[in-house]
């Protein structure tokens, strides 16, 4: 049973939470770092060359600063050194390297550590196919600006990713943005010198083919066709954007040079440069094998979160659509089908647990109403003094039963075993209805399939920011997700607050059950399940006190969640089953998984990916998102409040409402996911009222 104790409550998921978390924004800082849209620069503008001797400026294009005297080596006569920037591409480095294969022709692809460790199978192909490795930076970065610190850690990540990929260690390195030897300034020479102290060669181009430029065949020829017959290194791309035109002008560059008597090669062929690769040692595999395997995780979680982006908003669009075209069929079938009202009394069943506050405003609202009844006050226990008020008020047509705190479920069990009428109404001890609630929930009883009703709970509270927010969540909850589930025929919950039941249905299934924390819920499902139809009354209106903290609010939708929860597992086999209990199977439920369950649990990673998008240079398209789940929460919102006939003043807090209480609501989802697999049984959560039902 669900009394009223204090129990254990399961914190340790709260830990493994804000690991996934850190874990996914350290992924996405690796992805964001790796793919260059955190923590890289564009090439900084020239300066003066005021400190690069005229050697330096006049020589061959690999400059060798590793010793005390710096010197430069150039391709021999003839020779022309191929190289390929910014690689390896899943695209166009297989096509490049097929027609480097067609002309039996070996190049040197500069790569970058990232789209190593991104597609290490692309780097070993490159290396088998007899083709060199070379450095062309992790990022992409600008050497010259960079200082000891960045350069060690743009190199040591390229060594890593290229150790466990290929298997290769390599001494040439061409910094990004770099060119030919005559435009060195003085930061390009102090990297060259910095490279050559870590024992590397710098190698520059003395022909650009200006190919990123996309400029047409013929001209990426023309630049890429030596001047004179002194040797030369050749700059191309393979990755960075569109490079037909690059295969297109290899395809007549390589027979026109050898036509003319050049030998087309790597660097170290056409230089004559020894000792420029090896092959590393086992901890550095291991290093690499570490750092290739973070970066394809990251890869998988950057493109997981993009697609789960891209999932919601589609799912959100196609939820509103859903939610709006069923509304509309709702609102012409009440207006067509206004059922007549009945006599037939009805008793008012008002559980109640120290309920003081708020109790007789209830009484006095049920006795207004323009119907038949009699009340019955199950009192479950109360510490305060609600049986007390109850019995000093002797109004008309109200019993007071009063019983060991045995729970909600309990309490309504005994009323129902006390009532004699065959159709009963079930509030909360802080409802408030009004005069007409009773006689239409009563009307929807004429159809003789209809087993059980959901009436209109508002918000009376909703004064404060919290409140405003509940009032939102309130009438777009009652007045568009409700209609639609009364159409598909699905209806997952009537709210305690305000319903009615044939007492007979809710007999024969048993009664309330008392094994859940969510007992509407369950019961709701159990009369669908047993063939009996359930169906919605706008006009049954009734004022409930909504939360008035954050505390109070996590505590009552950590209940109704985790209710839900047991409630969806107790109800599983409606999924195989017929008639009602099949819509509700494979109609409820999986709404109820999807959009209260999947969602929220998956809704921190997606916000951690969304700030990230934010802070990364991705903003306006992170943005446009948000103001589009905006929209699609703002459109059904004001077609709500219209329908239930309220301001639209409070829509102003729902912009709001996306930094702070969807927070929480998805925080409550986690933690009763994490309880539910937990096995912790929960009690039940008493909320302290105020007596604040009706708005003021």
């Amino acid at each position: 049973m669900a009394r009223h104790y204090k129990a254990r409550k399961p914190r340790a998921h709260w830990v493994l939470l804000t690991a996934i978390l850190l874990a996914v924004a350290g992924l996405l800082t690796v992805h964001a770092f790796l793919i260059g849209t955190l923590g890289t620069e564009h090439a900084s503008p020239a300066g003066t060359a005021n400190g690069v001797p005229a050697a330096a400026r006049e020589g061959g294009a690999v400059i060798d600063a590793r010793g005390d005297t710096p010197r430069t080596v150039r391709p021999k006569d003839k020779m022309l050194a191929l190289t390929f920037d910014d690689g390896p591409d899943p695209e166009w480095t297989p096509k490049i390297l097929d027609v480097l294969a067609r002309h039996n022709v070996y190049a040197t692809f500069f790569v970058t550590g990232a789209n190593v460790a991104r597609y290490p199978g692309l780097a070993q192909e490159i290396e088998d196919r007899g083709h060199e490795l070379a450095h062309h930076t992790a990022t992409h970065t600008d050497l010259r600006a960079a200082g000891e610190t960045r350069t060690w850690l743009e190199l040591r990540a390229t060594d890593l990713a290229l150790a466990w990929a290929a298997d290769r260690t390599t001494a040439l390195v061409r910094p990004p943005y770099a060119a030919t030897p005559e435009s060195l300034d003085d930061l390009a020479w102090t990297a060259a010198l910095r490279l050559g102290d870590d024992g590397r060669l710098t190698v520059l181009s003395d022909l650009d083919s200006q190919d990123w430029r996309l400029p047409g065949v013929d001209a990426i020829v023309a630049n890429s066709t030596p001047k004179s017959d002194a040797g030369a290194i050749l700059l191309m791309h393979d990755a960075g954007g569109d490079r037909t035109q690059t295969i297109a002008a290899l395809d007549r560059l390589i027979p026109d040079l050898r036509q003319r008597g050049w030998m087309v090669g790597t660097v170290t062929d056409t230089t004559g440069l020894r000792d420029t690769d090896g092959r590393p040692d086992l901890l550095t595999r291991l290093g690499g094998l570490l750092l290739v395997g973070i970066v394809q995780v990251a890869e998988f979680t950057a493109g997981a979160l993009e697609f789960l982006l891209i999932a919601a908003t589609v799912v959100a669009g196609l939820r509103t659509i859903l939610v709006l075209a069923t509304t509309g069929m709702h609102v012409r079938r009440v207006r067509r089908e206004r059922p007549r009202p009945v006599n037939e009394p009805v008793t008012v069943l008002v559980p109640a647990y120290n309920e003081e506050k708020g109790i007789e405003a209830t009484l006095r609202s049920v006795l207004r109403s323009r119907h038949p009844i009699e009340v019955i006050v199950i009192d479950d226990g109360s510490t305060d003094d609600t049986a007390h008020i109850v019995r000093d008020l002797r109004l008309p047509r109200v019993r007071l039963i009063r019983q060991a705190n045995a729970g909600k479920a309990a309490a309504l069990n005994t009323g129902l075993a006390a009532a004699r009428t065959e159709l009963v109404v079930m509030v909360d001890g802080d409802t408030v209805l009004e005069p007409d609630a009773v006689p239409t929930l009563a009307a929807q009883f004429r159809d003789p399939s209809v087993g059980a009703v959901s009436g209109n709970a508002k918000v009376g509270n909703r004064d404060g920011l919290l409140g405003k927010w509940q009032h939102i969540e309130y009438v777009i909850g009652f007045n568009l997700d409700r209609r639609m589930y009364d159409v598909l025929q699905c209806m997952p919950t009537v709210p305690g607050a305000v319903g009615a039941f044939r007492r007979s249905a809710v007999l024969d299934v048993g009664g309330v059950g008392e094994d859940t924390l969510a007992e509407d819920t369950d019961l709701t499902m159990a009369l669908e399940r047993d063939g009996w139809r359930v169906v919605y009354s706008e006009k049954s209106v009734a004022w409930t006190e909504a939360p008035h903290t954050l505390g109070q609010l996590w505590k009552q939708r950590y209940r109704w969640c985790y209710g839900t929860l047991q409630a969806i597992w107790k109800h599983r086999h409606a999924v195989v089953e017929r008639g009602a209990a099949g819509k509700l199977g494979r109609r409820g439920l999986p709404y109820l998984l999807l959009f209260q369950v999947l969602l929220p649990v998956l809704a921190p990673v997606v916000d951690v990916a969304a700030l990230f998008g934010l802070l990364t240079g991705d903003a306006v398209t992170t943005l446009l998102t948000w103001l589009g789940f905006l929209i699609l929460q703002a459109i059904p919102a004001v077609i709500a409040f219209q329908l239930d006939g309220e301001r639209l003043r409070p829509l102003w807090a729902l912009p709001l409402q996306q930094f702070v209480y969807r927070q929480l609501m998805y925080l409550v989802v986690i933690q009763s996911v994490a309880t539910a697999i937990s096995g912790v049984r929960l009690p039940w959560h008493k909320l302290e009222r105020r007596g604040q039902s009706v708005r003021v």
